[in-house]
């Protein structure tokens, strides 16, 4: 009897775990708020112990530079080499995986990268000046950064379309010299991202990935040379290494886990906006997929049909898994409401699947890329639309843009004072630095005075 009851409660517990248990909210309940805050939360303060391995790691690729990237990459990805020379990829074996790949492939690669270089080619800043009143010119100057280093996560999946969104602004931005790092814990890279390096004009590539990666480039080895700036999304020991270099280089964001959210009001196929759901579900277990209507049919209509496809999908207990964690269906009192909502989670994708969307553009505050109509699923975003798919994640939204050519310019200031045009100038700087206790400051501003004494 006691057998026959643990296999019932076994099999209860398998189909339970087989089930597909997504979140339901309405606006008008009154617990609304804090289960909304309990679904949204997700810990950006990395684990103690992920800290404190990232900065050994760290720690290790600085002191002991090649020797401590070989060590680590064996240790960590499997993959056993006697120098970092064995490690690179150049040019020449970015070309030939492009010429190997079959000819559909190298066609999309090609498509997908026109269309970002001419989004991104919009995106170009020129220099500017002025001439005030006084005869002063002044402006601003753009140059690009000297390197940069791309990270292109390689563990669960390899990513050629981040090659692709993350090299291209950088050449488009005119960045000399582009230096991509990507895991490859099997020991062979993938010949499609190797393809997608070739068409996206990547210089020079590494098959190292975590932190180590992120270290090298920061820093420097005898092989690996120091970058400007690191960009690309990265698992939590990435995302950790990224938040303790910054400031000896520069970072584009911290990614948190990839989220979309989609605003319905039944006028977009069912299906549609389940298979965008699950698109962002198939990420990870952390990745977020909600639906937020005033369509309560809609709703269960959309519950009924992720049961019926689920089981089809190859990625069907990581989409479930993802759905039961973090998403959830959400229910508002009308379509107004519904950008309330949206607005407050500024997520990373919001899709306006929605009859008319252009006209409820100004509704949206903050997100990290919109898709206006139901023929704008994320997905597009994702390869083939043209803007990066590298977007701020956790709300962060509200503070942070997509990733563009700005991330790879630097701006400078350009003050171009005339002997005339500095005399007010100079008495307005003496007296403010006079005011905050810099004599010398005032001094230094003061000689460009005319009729002064110049005694010192």
């Amino acid at each position: 009897m006691l057998i026959s009851t643990l296999l019932v409660s076994r099999q209860a517990i398998a189909e339970f775990e087989m089930t597909l248990n997504i979140t339901r909210l309405a606006t008008t309940a009154d617990d609304f708020d804090a289960r909304l805050d309990d679904l949204l939360a997700w810990d950006t303060r990395e684990d103690a112990d992920v800290v404190r391995i990232v900065r050994e790691i760290i720690e290790s690729v600085r002191s002991q530079g090649d020797a401590a990237v070989i060590r680590l990459t064996a240790e960590l990805d499997g993959v056993a080499c006697a120098s970092v020379a064995e490690l690179e990829l150049t040019p020449a074996d970015f070309q030939r995986a492009y010429q190997a790949i079959p000819g559909v492939e190298r066609d999309a690669l090609n498509h997908a990268a026109q269309r970002i270089r001419d989004f991104h080619e919009r995106q170009r800043a020129a220099d500017w000046s002025f001439e005030d009143a006084l005869g002063n010119r002044l402006g601003q100057r753009i140059t690009p950064l000297a390197r940069v280093g791309l990270y292109v996560p390689g563990g669960q999946a390899t990513y050629p379309s981040t090659a692709l969104m993350t090299a291209i602004p950088a050449k488009v931005a005119g960045v000399p010299e582009v230096i991509m790092v990507t895991p490859t814990p099997a020991g062979e890279a993938s010949p499609l991202l190797l393809a997608a390096a070739h068409v996206a004009g990547i210089d020079r590539a590494f098959r190292i990935g975590g932190a180590q990666a992120v270290a090298a480039l920061a820093y420097g080895t005898p092989s690996i040379p120091r970058v400007d700036k690191i960009v690309g999304p990265g698992g939590a020991f990435v995302a950790a290494a990224k938040r303790l270099v910054f400031g000896q280089v520069g970072i584009d964001l911290i990614a948190g886990p990839s989220e979309v959210l989609v605003i319905a009001d039944g006028s977009t196929p069912v299906d549609w906006v389940v298979m965008d759901l699950f698109s962002q579900a198939e990420h990870d277990a952390a990745a977020q997929a909600l639906l937020v209507t005033p369509d309560a049919a809609y709703l269960d209509a959309v519950a009924d049909t992720m049961q019926r496809l689920l089981p089809a999908r190859s990625r069907e207990a990581l989409i479930r898994q993802s759905l039961n964690d973090r998403g959830a269906l959400i229910l508002t009192r009308d379509l107004a409401e519904a950008f309330v909502v949206a607005n407050r989670i500024a997520p990373e994708h919001l899709e306006l699947a929605i009859a008319e969307p252009a006209d409820h553009l100004s509704q949206v505050h903050h997100a990290g890329a919109i898709f206006l109509g139901p023929h704008s699923g994320e997905v597009m975003g994702d390869y083939a639309a043209g803007p990066s798919h590298v977007l701020p994640t956790y709300g962060t939204a509200r503070f942070s843009s997509p990733l563009g050519v700005y991330d790879f310019e630097k701006r400078s200031s350009v003050i171009e004072l005339s002997a005339k045009g500095v005399q007010p100038l100079a008495q307005t700087a003496a007296t403010l630095a006079r005011g905050e206790g810099f004599e010398a400051h005032a001094r230094a501003a003061e000689l460009r005075l005319k009729d002064i004494d110049h005694n010192l």
